[in-house]
């Protein structure tokens, strides 16, 4: 089946939805405005179409091939790696001075949710580089920027985060590999890692890993970790490649889904490595590149969404089986059987809902830094911390949701491999597990962010989804959803006060229900961000502004939205 990237909807929902209005209206990137953003997701969904999306069924049928002490990537994945490292996707909201196009990460976001609807497996590879360019403009030294940064930002090297081992999953204070001092400011690797997506492969000639480790005299637990930069080759300070380090993989999993991804068994025997950021504040920094991956990983599940939704549909138009519960039509589209076109709306739904909540975030980053006032960059701040996890655990839910969703209308033909619907649902069921579990965000969600002033990000939620249900609810195209969205709104409220009652007494309570307030969160804010979209499809329809077809659906993803889920909310 084919696959059309949704530049028309990502446009959409990143201007009427999130609010790109607000980052063009600081200043802060001066030649950003919506036609910019329009061309840079045109030019990203072509290169999803037409690049990314015909390798994906072949990647998964043969997969990253490890032999002889090193991983060659699938079939054709080197040749669209440099199509891409050409087109400068690494650097969209990099910034400038290293050859970056300084663009906001909510732009950078929504061109790769296309690219992890074209190929969720390759798209793993620029992101976790996307990552590590993070953390070096957050902690990395002059010299290591001036030497790193640039070829990462082009797609010469690419970049891989390095945290788990065998006996250390999401507890990392339980880490072993050592990072002993060299005496000459460097430091030597020893230890194993385990699950390092993109850890080896053949499409660039450097891949610099960045990786959590203890010294020798470190203190124990989380404390004692440090983050370290080490490369495949090592790197001169004329920034020329060297002999091969000391580290290699001894072998890739063999895993349920995104099969094209290399997942790595990674040696380090000795390897020498350098020291990112201060001693023993590892965590805190590798926290850098695991939010901005968290977000990423949300993308991600609103990518695989897209691409089962967009699979499903193309067979339900095509697949003739019963009679039309419309026309009576013998032999029919199963298309015309209600319930097929439910599973269908309601996926549809979802993937706006949780597309919105995704932008929304990375638009709150980006006026957490530059809005206005400090007042208004600390307002945005606690709403991008409070919607990280939910971007990243509901999102990545509705990707696996969705995906299940387009075996079941393929029916029977879903469950055999050949169809191709199997590999999304086994893509994406990868996402609820890496970058922190979706029970960790959820714990996170309750616990850290939900402590933070008594709730004060939460509460704020709530009153700014107020605000707005107050002018939706005189639009009588919009007033019976927005009731909905209204119960579900009091129903957060209510939540977020038991559990704030029940913080300092009663935590096992709080972590008991931290998974369903979460997702609680997810369906509401999910809910406001269709709302916003019905309003602003409602405002062109009145205006006589745009495809009068195309603005109805956004008015009927609300309704369906509404009945299918703020109505058990």
């Amino acid at each position: 089946m084919s696959f059309r990237a949704p530049v028309r909807d990502l446009l959409f929902s990143l201007t009427e939805v999130a609010g790109l209005d607000r980052l063009i209206e600081t200043g802060a990137w001066p030649d950003l405005d919506r036609d910019l953003a329009g061309a840079v997701l045109e030019h990203a969904g072509d290169l999803a179409t037409d690049v990314l999306a015909p390798l994906n069924r072949q990647g998964d049928l043969n997969g990253a091939k490890y032999a002889n002490g090193a991983v060659t990537a699938a079939p054709g994945f080197r040749d669209a790696y440099e199509a891409f490292a050409e087109g400068g996707w690494h650097g969209l909201a990099a910034e400038t001075q290293y050859g970056g196009q300084g663009l906001p990460k909510a732009l950078e976001l929504a061109a790769f949710e296309m690219f992890h609807a074209a190929n969720m497996a390759f798209g793993l590879c620029p992101m976790l580089t996307l990552a590590g360019i993070e953390a070096l403009q957050a902690h990395g030294t002059e010299r290591q920027n001036a030497l790193y940064l640039p070829k990462l930002i082009s797609g010469e090297w690419t970049g891989a985060m390095v945290l788990t081992e065998p006996q250390s999953g999401s507890d990392l204070g339980t880490l072993r590999t050592r990072a002993e001092p060299n005496g000459d400011g460097t430091y030597a690797l020893h230890g194993q890692k385990i699950f390092i997506t993109w850890g080896d492969h053949d499409c660039t000639d450097n891949i610099v890993h960045f990786v959590l480790a203890r010294l020798p005299d470190a203190p124990a637990g989380v404390k004692g970790i440090s983050l370290f930069l080490t490369s495949k080759f090592d790197v001169g300070d004329d920034g020329k490649l060297g002999g091969r380090n000391a580290f290699r993989p001894v072998g890739v999993e063999h895993k349920l889904g995104i099969h094209a991804s290399p997942t790595c068994v990674m040696a380090y025997e000795g390897a020498r490595a350098e020291l990112v950021g201060e001693l023993n504040q590892g965590l805190a920094h590798m926290f850098t590149m695991m939010n901005a991956a968290r977000l990423a990983v949300g993308g991600e599940g609103v990518g695989i969404a897209e691409r089962a939704y967009q699979h499903a549909l193309a067979y339900a138009l095509e697949r003739r089986q019963g009679r039309s519960a419309w026309t009576g039509e013998a032999s029919a589209r199963i298309f015309d059987h209600p319930d097929v076109r439910r599973m269908l709306a309601v996926s549809k739904a979802k993937i706006e809902a949780a597309r919105g909540v995704c932008l929304s975030t990375a638009v709150a980053a980006g006026l957490a830094e530059h809005a206005a006032t400090e007042d208004e960059r600390a307002r945005w701040k606690r709403r991008e911390d409070l919607f990280v996890p939910v971007a990243k655990a509901w999102s990545t839910d509705v990707g696996v949701e969705v995906s299940s969703l387009g075996v079941q209308v393929h029916g029977g033909m879903g469950f055999i491999e050949e169809t191709g619907a199997a590999q999304h649902y086994r893509d994406a069921r990868i996402a609820p597990i890496y970058e922190g579990t979706n029970g960790i965000q959820a714990v996170d969600l309750t616990g850290r962010k939900l402590s933070v002033g008594g709730g004060q990000a939460a509460h704020e939620l709530v009153a700014d989804i107020r605000a707005d249900i107050a002018v939706m609810a005189g639009d009588p195209r919009l007033a019976p959803a927005v009731a909905k969205l209204t119960a579900g709104v009091d129903a957060l409220e209510a939540a977020t006060a038991w559990l704030l009652e029940r913080k300092a007494d009663r935590p096992a309570d709080v972590l008991a229900g931290a998974s369903a307030y979460l997702a609680l969160t997810g369906d509401v804010a999910g809910g406001w961000m269709l709302a916003k979209g019905a309003q602003a499809a409602a405002r062109g329809l009145t205006e006589g502004a745009g495809d009068p077809a195309w603005l109805n659906g956004k008015l009927n993803l609300l309704q369906v939205y509404a009945d299918n889920v703020l109505a058990q909310a």
